[in-house]
């Protein structure tokens, strides 16, 4: 596969539901990610935390990208995630916008860096996200 497909595999996934998750990750993977909370930074322990309290907190989790762009091994995405919470099981709403950059090493995603910020609700920043094609 290359690094495009196997980027496009993890953000098919719905991080809510899909078991086997940590396995589209490098053991030594890195994420750095600045957020409207502040700076993040996370190894593959700190992502399966996460990850628990993403399934703790959402009934789905899904990505909806708009670009997906592959220089060799890297590849950028920029992309919408929507979430139906726990509280509120009847009703899709976009959390936050994402572009990141992943490195894909040994097929798994390797190095990221991700800048985001809180999803608005604005038709114009909603309507801009349609699903992709590799």
């Amino acid at each position: 596969m290359s690094a495009k497909e196997i980027v496009k595999a993890f953000y098919d996934l719905d991080l809510a539901k899909d078991e086997g998750i940590l396995s589209h990750f490098h053991n030594d993977c890195e994420l750095k990610w600045h957020s409207s909370k502040g700076y993040t930074k996370l190894d593959i322990q700190g992502m399966q935390n996460m990850l628990e309290g993403v399934k703790q907190s959402f009934h789905s989790f899904k990505y909806r990208l708009s670009h997906l762009l592959e220089d060799d091994n890297m590849v950028t995405a920029r992309y919408t995630i929507y979430v139906t919470s726990i509280e509120r099981p009847d009703k899709e709403d976009a959390l936050a916008h994402f572009i990141s950059i992943w490195e894909v090493k040994d097929g798994k995603l390797y190095k990221g860096y991700e800048i985001s910020q809180l999803s608005d609700d604005s038709s114009e920043s909603l309507n801009s996200y349609a699903e992709i094609k590799v």
